[in-house]
């Protein structure tokens, strides 16, 4: 057992299989593979040896199988093979496997468990890592899923290239997952790797992976996560391909107008009381919106790229028949950490992948603000919100933004930009909250609710701005039914938009924003 990871044996392919995909449904896709050219000596003898201990001819298999009824594309790594490593022959097994997912528009799980490079073969070996990346570039662009299991154990070059490219990436609990096997490093520098560090949990912990699953629970996550995929291409009132399961619209949905503001029975309540509302303890915030109003939600976790923070959610889910990916503020969250940076770049790691997997964008904007700090000034606060706006756009999505809650400053505007905007009742939007706005103006708090009523911050100023499309109403003691209209109200928007052409959809979003403010 690993002194790092607390791990055992690696799992074979063979049981991962057998596991994750439905019973009688695996078909290899493999042709016999020929020794490498020159395999002599030493090297000859190693994989005849391999071959006889794993019963198979590579470190790696591909093939087909179904997962709940959906046919899926799989590369797996079989690390008795040599350790899982990859030379010339496997590199160029994974290449026509990806590829042949590509042609078929089959969505592909990767689940490597491998020290990386073949050495024996040397640095053509090495090589192969840009032939399998450049394939996996291509599924990706073509707008199919590229989804990652990692296996105990995965490092070095499979690691810093096929390993790291997933839509979605999860790890086997225990798992040993870095860039630089443990034994090198001792090797290297005398002393063990510090223990923890390249553990799978670590890893979810620091946003590299999004979420930790034992392999019996791979099959109902990838489930879901195909039915929101499904769920965006198939047309409205249509089914979902190869399942029984596919909603149509819900019943709340069938009652919300397809247009209009749905503002008639909003009342004219003072901002006050909007910020107020905003602000209560027990005010739902996202989690709550999807925990009451929509299906197959699967959190993501992180930026992929070492940060993560509490008051930034990201979720694939589905709004009755349509399918999304959201980019919310969690108001919780926030109170563990206000939104810094990092939350940012998390945000713009949702768009970057609604844009690559054609999904419809929601963002929700909750927030009493950005944090205000040294490190969040060194970490580039600024520039990560311009950075948002410039990413929605020009964002091939579509978008809808929902105003929920608070809406204080830069932080609240970076996930504004929309196609579309959705408010409640008492959500708001100004460059500072209103104490803020007064200590600035007039050098004290006190004239607080002054100002929130001076600049225009409730969702009906908005709406009159031209900013908010459809306002939302709120009641007190309305339990989940607010959280139901709005999900409802989130499915008529979204379906309207997916049903929009992309040219006229992105001009008409260009003319909102080119007309903000004029009359």
């Amino acid at each position: 057992m690993s002194a790092a990871t607390g791990h055992g044996e690696p799992r074979s392919v063979d049981d991962l299989l057998g596991v994750v995909l439905d019973g009688g449904t695996w078909r290899s896709w493999d042709s016999p593979v020929a020794a490498p050219d020159p395999a002599t000596g030493g090297y000859a003898a190693t994989l005849a040896r391999a071959r006889e201990r794993s019963g198979l001819d590579e470190a790696v298999v591909t093939g087909e199988g179904r997962i709940r009824g959906r046919r899926v594309a799989v590369v797996a790594c079989e690390f008795t093979f040599l350790a899982g490593s990859i030379g010339v022959a496997a590199g160029r097994r994974l290449v026509a496997a990806v590829e042949r997912a590509t042609r078929e528009r089959l969505p592909l799980l990767a689940t490597p468990a491998s020290g990386g490079t073949r050495l024996q073969e040397g640095t053509i070996a090495f090589l192969q890592m840009l032939k399998v990346t450049a394939a996996v570039v291509e599924h990706k662009a073509s707008g199919l899923p590229y989804l990652v299991y990692l296996r105990h154990p995965t490092t070095g070059g499979v690691l810093a290239s096929w390993g790291s490219l997933g839509h979605l990436t999860a790890a086997e609990p225990g798992a040993l997952v870095g860039f630089l096997g443990p034994r090198v490093y001792e090797a290297l520098h005398g002393e063990p790797f510090p223990a923890g560090v390249q553990v799978a949990e670590h890893l979810h912990a620091h946003g590299l992976v999004d979420a930790v699953l034992p392999a019996a629970q791979v099959a109902e996550a990838l489930h879901r996560v195909l039915r929101v995929f499904d769920g965006a291409r198939t047309p409205p009132g249509g089914r979902v391909a190869e399942d029984d399961g596919g909603p149509g619209p819900t019943t709340e949905a069938e009652r919300v107008p397809a247009t209009g503001s749905g503002a008639a029975d909003v009342a004219g309540v003072p901002a006050t009381e909007s910020v107020r509302w905003s602000r209560h303890a027990d005010r739902p915030g996202l989690r709550e919106l999807l925990a009451a109003a929509a299906a197959d939600v699967t959190p993501l976790s992180g930026t992929g790229a070492g940060e993560r923070e509490p008051g930034l959610v990201l979720a694939l889910a589905r709004f009755g028949a349509a399918s999304c990916l959201v980019v919310g503020q969690d108001r919780r969250g926030q109170r563990v950490r206000p939104l810094g940076p990092a939350g940012l770049r998390e945000a713009q790691r949702g768009m970057r992948l609604a844009s690559e997997l054609r999904l419809p964008l929601v963002t929700v904007v909750d927030t009493p603000g950005a944090a205000l700090s040294p490190a969040a000034e060194e970490g580039g606060l600024a520039a990560e919100i311009a950075r948002c706006l410039a990413e929605l756009i020009a964002l091939p999505a579509p978008t809808l933004c929902v105003l929920l809650g608070e809406g204080a400053g830069g932080a609240a505007l970076a996930l504004v930009p929309a196609d579309r905007v959705v408010a409640a009742q008492h959500a708001w939007l100004s460059p500072l909250p209103p104490e803020a706005a007064s200590a600035v103006l007039h050098r004290t708090t006190d004239r607080a609710d002054e100002m929130a009523e001076q600049q225009g911050i409730r969702a009906l100023d908005l709406r009159a701005a031209g900013l908010v499309d459809r306002i939302v109403a709120e009641a007190p003691a309305d339990g989940g039914g607010f959280l139901r209209r709005l999900g409802a109200v989130v499915e008529v928007e979204l379906t309207a938009l997916v049903g929009r052409a992309d040219g006229e959809r992105r001009a008409a979003r260009r003319r909102r924003f080119r007309h903000l403010g004029t009359g």
